[in-house]
């Protein structure tokens, strides 16, 4: 039997509205000023570092890793669901540069191409890693892989504590926000929809 190599798509990490790295210098500078600016003090010795982990850690936040999305040949012709349910999920609200968290469930109906299983959270964290908001987040990782894959159906949900309401403003603790994005077979065919939903956990 002779193996068929796989299709090496090369993610671009960046778009027309995004710089190429983060400068940790002028971060850290312009966090110092804005902690100073709310009256922290960053002087102290327990302080004086604070500026600094501040910048790296939203570097790391707002900063999505490079990876190649490997699809292979459907060549069994599996037709069946493949999903990936409570993919860890972190971003930054665009309105109040707050984190949120919680999880991702990424399920498609495939069609010529598979996907390495992987490859869904690598999805899921490069659309994380920017300012976002959910709604925005959740279209887009359907439409990449609609893109990338041109499989026969799509669907993915996400759940997400956003302290930018939990934490300020309402204070409402616990509240999770779900949002979906159903394309193809997922969205127009009543049993498959049902199923994607119910194998997420959404509908209990």
């Amino acid at each position: 039997m002779t193996a068929t190599a796989a299709l090496q798509v090369i993610e671009d990490v960046t778009g027309p509205d995004e710089v190429t790295g983060p400068d940790l210098e002028a971060a850290e500078r312009a966090a110092r000023e804005f902690l100073r600016a709310l009256g922290v003090v960053v002087d102290g010795e327990g302080t004086r570092d604070t500026p600094g982990r501040m910048a790296r850690g939203y570097a790391e936040l707002l900063n999505a890793r490079p990876f190649r999305m490997t699809t292979f040949p459907n060549d069994e012709g599996y037709d069946e669901l493949v999903l990936a349910r409570d993919i860890p999920l972190r971003s930054v609200c665009q309105h109040h540069m707050l984190p949120f968290v919680g999880v991702a469930h990424v399920g498609y109906l495939p069609g010529a191409r598979i996907l390495g299983l992987s490859k869904l959270a690598r999805v899921v964290e490069h659309y994380a890693c920017r300012p976002q908001v959910q709604e925005r987040l959740t279209k887009q990782v359907a439409d990449h892989l609609v893109e990338q894959l041109q499989p026969r159906g799509v669907g993915v949900v996400v759940e997400a504590e956003h302290t930018c309401m939990t934490l300020r403003g309402v204070r409402a603790t616990g509240s999770r926000t779900v949002t979906s994005t159903l394309l193809g077979t997922l969205r127009d065919d009543a049993a498959s929809r049902q199923e994607f939903l119910a194998l997420t956990g959404v509908q209990r």
